[in-house]
């Protein structure tokens, strides 16, 4: 009677908790494949960011190279976008 269960255990397991676990995997994956729009907005405010950061580096270049011309010598040069 034992080995009865075991089987039936054994058997569902292999065709009902595998292919669920699949599905639902699946089911994720598609779901996340998107970007939601929290995401969106958060990468939109980032890039706002980054480019407000960009601005003021300029602007600090700039009063530097009225203050202090030589300035440059002792940094290397920033990469350009």
């Amino acid at each position: 009677m034992n080995e009865y269960f075991m089987a039936i255990a054994i058997v569902a397991i292999i065709f009902v908790a595998c292919p669920a676990v699949f599905m639902h995997y699946q089911a994720e994956l598609r779901k996340t494949k998107s970007i939601s729009a929290d995401d969106e907005r958060l990468v939109d405010d980032l890039w706002k960011t980054a480019q407000r950061l960009e601005r003021r580096v300029e602007a600090l270049e700039t009063i530097l190279d009225k203050e202090a011309p030589d300035w440059r010598k002792d940094y290397p040069e920033r990469p350009h976008a």
